[in-house]
């Protein structure tokens, strides 16, 4: 048999242009067609088998030689079998028990000189006699896999040939068992001849027996290798009447000869069932990944899903992980990608300990005041180094429109220095606010500050927790004077209080991105003069006339309405700006009840 699978492989890659392009017809006698397709071949075999599964090869049996030389006529009927012999099929069994393990040999040739030896290891303790019965199950099995029609089996036991040929009574229960599956299996056979002979007639089934083999000379064989976990008994014979339709069947019955009657649909299955082979009754696919890939149904499908994804070695991958690790396993469906994605989805454990992502689920929202010091939002900073007057915090509160940041270091953060810090640093020196945005710290949420802001009809608007970004202002104010403490104070921290000044006054007179204007003119209608403008004279400090300041002064004053409203503008156009390129970037995030 290898001689004959060598010579077609051989072929095949010789004439490998005309196998790719046209259907190959073999004629043969030999079962090939059935060796090839056994799933537990090992060795050569295996190799020759898939490289033959990427051509169309269909086998034909030779038939009647007509017209033939007188050479062709010598070979082909040389020696002469009887007509009465035709078809016939000799088994040779044997089985071994021993304190190392048992086992079972099975031989099986054919009538045009076939060799097929197959050698079985039990995975269970079994008798002498169980061995026995075990090798002819399994010898029976092969010969209708093989479709034999006339079988003779020898046996070297005598027992089991008396028994299956009703000479002698089965008493033991589990010999029973055996005889009747034996009885029942040999039944199928058109005619079934189970002969008793000598162990020397039998020598090479009980090498085989014994897991070893032996080959003769000039013969075509092939050896398989298979492993029993059960006993034939104890595995009760099943017939699958399920019906359900899967996505292999139309690919099945094409490849085995059948199809669909209307030719648009032939056509179809034809392209189709180009990709595929059966190996063992078995749909495979040819793949990139895997030179197989088995094909699955939807309930295998599902198990081979949870097995990669969450089972001994599954550490819930990703979809796309998952769908090249069951590729490159060696499994193939249809849907095999959008499973993977739905199951991942579905997943309890990979929606409960996801990396969530860095986009915002929501779009931004613009905080706007409409005039100012309508508007401030406080937070508390610190704690810092202790400055002179033993001060660790500071209050910062900052209005909405001008950017105006007020501060006030204290010694602790309490209700009642927060709400002298209301009243001094915001009412008496810039109105009453509208609003006043804070967190949820106790000093904010106390019933003094409360009761504080509800006489002067100040309505107090707290941030969601956990969540600072609600009052953004307020935040930058801090990150403003974290950055320029840190880069006036370097080693001597204690002297933040003193520098905290400083750092404010360059802040009030810097102009913001958003406005354009500084605070400081947005606050008092005019810009300051800095340190600069006296060590090397400005314009503005060059040419000062006294009698004039206070009118120009004046003058400012009337027209920063009109300057607060360009601004106001321009902060507008903006934060627009920014909401549509936030905006680009979020990926909404929604909770289905």
């Amino acid at each position: 048999m290898d001689k004959v699978a060598l010579a077609l492989v051989t072929t095949s890659r010789r004439l490998r242009p005309y196998f790719q392009n046209f259907e190959i017809v073999v004629k043969t006698d030999l079962p090939i067609r059935q060796v090839l397709g056994k799933p537990d071949l090992v060795g050569r075999m295996v190799a020759w088998s898939i490289q033959l599964s990427e051509f169309d090869i269909t086998f034909e049996s030779r038939g009647q030689v007509r017209a033939q030389t007188l050479a062709d006529f010598l070979v082909e009927m040389t020696p002469v079998v009887n007509e009465e012999d035709e078809g016939e099929w000799f088994l040779s069994v044997d089985g071994s028990s021993n304190h190392a393990g048992s086992g079972a040999g099975v031989i099986l040739e054919g009538p045009t000189g076939a060799l097929i030896e197959q050698s079985l290891h039990f995975e269970f303790r079994a008798s002498n006699n169980q061995a026995e019965y075990e090798a002819l199950l399994a010898g029976i099995k092969l010969a209708k896999e093989m479709g034999a029609k006339r079988l003779t089996v020898k046996s070297d036991s005598k027992l089991i040939t008396g028994q299956v040929n009703g000479d002698y009574q089965a008493k033991d229960p589990q010999l029973a068992r055996y005889c009747e599956r034996a009885a029942s299996a040999a039944s199928s056979f058109d005619k079934f001849t189970l002969l008793h002979v000598p162990r020397e007639q039998n020598e090479r089934a009980d090498l085989l027996a014994k897991l070893a083999s032996t080959q003769k000379r000039g013969q075509q064989k092939t050896v398989i290798h298979e492993k029993l976990k059960l006993p034939t008994i104890e595995r009760p014979e099943v017939l699958n009447v399920n019906n359900r339709k899967t996505w292999m069947i139309p690919i099945f019955n094409y490849l085995q000869g059948g199809g669909p009657n209307d030719p648009e649909g032939m056509l179809k299955i034809a392209k189709e069932a180009s990709k595929y082979t059966i190996l063992g009754q078995q749909l495979y696919r040819r793949g990139f990944s895997f030179p197989l890939l088995r094909c699955l149904d939807e309930e295998d499908s599902l198990y081979v899903l949870k097995e990669v994804h969450e089972g001994i070695c599954g550490t819930h991958i990703g979809g796309r992980a998952l769908v090249s690790k069951i590729a490159r396993v060696g499994y193939y469906w249809p849907t095999l990608k959008r499973d993977c994605m739905e199951y991942v989805r579905k997943c309890d454990k990979c929606q409960r300990f996801a990396e969530g992502h860095k986009a915002s689920p929501e779009n931004l929202h613009q905080v706007m005041s409409p005039w100012p010091f309508f508007k401030w939002g406080v937070d508390i900073l610190g704690p810092f180094p202790p400055a002179p007057g033993q001060v660790k915090f500071l209050i910062v509160a900052v209005d909405y429109f001008t950017k105006w940041i007020e501060p006030k270091p204290v010694v602790t953060i309490t209700a009642e220095r927060v709400k002298g810090f209301y009243w001094k640093r915001i009412v008496c020196r810039f109105g009453i606010p509208a609003k006043i945005v804070s967190d949820n710290g106790t000093q904010f949420t106390s019933k003094a500050t409360a009761e504080f802001c509800q006489g002067l009809k100040i309505k107090q608007v707290f941030t969601l927790v956990e969540h600072p970004q609600s009052n953004g202002q307020a935040e930058v104010a801090n990150k403003v004077i974290l950055r320029g403490l840190r880069k006036r104070l370097e080693e001597a921290k204690g002297r933040w209080a003193e520098e905290l000044h400083q750092v404010l006054w360059s802040y009030h007179t810097t102009r913001h991105s958003s406005t354009n204007e500084t605070p400081f003119r947005l606050t008092f209608g005019t810009e300051a003069m800095i340190p600069v403008e006296i060590g090397e004279p400005s314009p503005r400090t060059a040419l000062f006339e006294p009698g004039r300041n206070e009118e120009e002064l004046r003058a400012n004053l009337d027209l920063i309405q009109e300057i607060r409203e360009i601004a106001h503008i321009k902060e507008y156009a903006v934060k627009a700006r920014a909401a549509r390129r936030y905006n680009q970037r979020v990926i909404p995030r929604k909770f289905k009840a």
